[in-house]
Order: structure tokens, then C-alpha cells, then sequence
């Protein structure tokens, strides 16, 4: 139940359409769903403004097709899928209104593309390798309702390619960072803007990368003071995390 049907349901019982006993059933059988492989939380939106997010990697196609079946029926849009395969996106494209990207392994049922923030956030990487994990955390923020700008490939290696989209830094109200190799990206934009910088640190590199732990090390170790670090590779977390903070106002830039 989102936040807006909650609401609803209240002005209803204060208008007397429906009773109190009528709305404490429903709220009695909304907070979550037991499917037997998944308990389906359906107050996540009430509490965190959210639906639940779907975790693709690990279910199969059906029950990935249950869980967001049982969100639909409870009135869900934006429904996000992450680490979605091809052949799991196929599959449940036969069956639900999927929107399926496979660079990012993102799919979304019910895609709506309304934007609820008025702030944008930039999504920026060190080199086009990085597109898969900024995808994800582009579209993850694009789903949950901001506008999002995108500069791909403006690594340290050529400085040049970031300054000539000076503007577009420096209007943003969080950047996210994504690079591998030596992760150097994430302070220069740290040192350069007044907004949050999210570092994602990707396992792109060669052998002493260590699967994206070089780049991890560095972004933690930045001298830019407002930088924060998600785990390797997770554009979702990034993407969320950006949008929780674009939403929480302030002056319009």
C-alpha cells in the first residue's frame, strides 16, 4: 500500500464511506504477503515512500513473476527489477508490462515516467566499460522519479573530457561517480562541486584491480570530504541512495 492510497483510505473513514472496522481490515492484511519463497512487503512505500525492489540474481523467472504479480495486485507501479537476465526478462515479458534494458539488467513493470524531484542528478563515469553499472544506477533513479544526465567515458585519463561539462557538474545536486581501474573520479568531482558525490566503485581493471577492490580502497581513501562509497559494482544502491537525496529538497538549482 503506497502512501497515497493510505491517505485515501483515511479521508474515507472520516467521510464515513467506509467504517473503521473495514479499514483496520485492510491495513491488517497489507503489510505483507507469504508466498511460501518470499514474504512480499507491501508497507515498504508507506514506510520508505518505495515499493519493495526485486532482487533478480538468485530467483527463478516464476518467482520473480509471483512476488511482482502480488505487488500489481496491490496497486504497485515502477515495479523494479534488478539483475534481470535476458531469459528471465523474456519470460516475463509474456505475462506483465515489462520494460527490459539489458546493458543495465534493470526491468521495470508498470513504467511510469513521472518526475517527483526538482533537483537532477548526474551520473558520470570514468570510462565507457562502466556503462552496465551506471545504467543501473541511472535507471534506478530515473524509475523512482528524477531527472538524470548522464557524461560517460570524462576519466582522469582525459581530464579535459569532464571540464567541458562544467555546467551540467556543477548544477547537480548529487553526483554519482562510477569507475574502476584507480577510481580517481569520484575526488576530482569531490573536489570540484558543493553537492554529495556517490562513489561506485566497478570490478572494471586488470589483475592487481583485484575484482574492483583497488578502486574501492582509493574512493574510501579520497581527500574530497564529500564523497561516500557503496559496495563494488552496485549502481542500484548508488541510484536509490541519489534519489532519497534529491528528494529531500532544499533550493532548486
Amino acid at each position: 500500500m503506497a502512501q497515497e492510497k493510505l491517505l485515501e483510505l483515511l479521508r474515507r473513514v472520516q467521510e464515513g464511506t467506509v467504517s473503521p472496522e473495514q479499514a483496520v481490515l485492510e491495513l491488517k492484511v497489507s503489510p505483507f504477503e507469504d508466498l511460501g519463497y518470499a514474504k512480499v512487503d507491501h508497507h515498504r512505500a508507506i514506510r520508505q515512500g518505495i515499493p519493495e525492489v526485486i532482487f533478480g540474481s538468485g530467483k527463478t523467472a516464476e518467482q520473480i513473476l509471483g512476488i511482482a504479480s502480488a505487488m500489481r495486485r496491490r496497486g504497485n507501479e515502477n515495479i523494479l527489477i534488478t539483475r534481470l537476465s535476458d531469459e528471465k526478462a523474456r519470460i516475463l515479458a509474456e505475462q506483465l508490462p515489462l520494460t527490459y534494458d539489458p546493458v543495465s539488467r534493470i526491468g521495470i513493470i508498470g513504467q511510469k515516467g513521472e518526475v517527483t524531484a526538482s533537483g537532477t542528478i548526474v551520473v558520470a563515469t570514468g570510462g565507457t566499460s562502466d556503462l552496465p553499472v551506471a545504467e543501473e544506477a541511472a535507471l534506478t533513479a530515473e524509475t523512482l522519479g528524477n531527472q538524470v544526465e548522464r557524461l560517460y567515458d570524462v576519466g582522469v585519463a582525459g581530464l579535459h573530457r569532464m571540464l567541458a561539462h562544467l555546467d551540467a557538474i556543477m548544477e547537480a545536486r548529487v553526483i554519482v561517480a562510477v569507475a574502476g581501474m584507480e577510481g580517481a573520479l569520484a575526488s576530482v568531482l569531490g573536489g570540484l562541486v558543493d553537492c554529495p558525490v556517490i562513489a561506485v566503485p566497478t570490478s572494471i581493471g586488470y589483475g592487481a584491480n583485484f575484482g574492483g577492490l583497488s578502486a574501492l580502497l582509493s574512493m574510501l581513501n579520497s581527500c574530497a570530504s564529500g564523497v561516500s562509497v557503496v559496495n563494488i559494482d552496485n549502481g542500484f544502491g548508488a541510484g536509490y541512495l541519489a534519489s532519497m537525496i534529491n528528494h529531500m529538497g532544499g533550493e532548486n538549482k
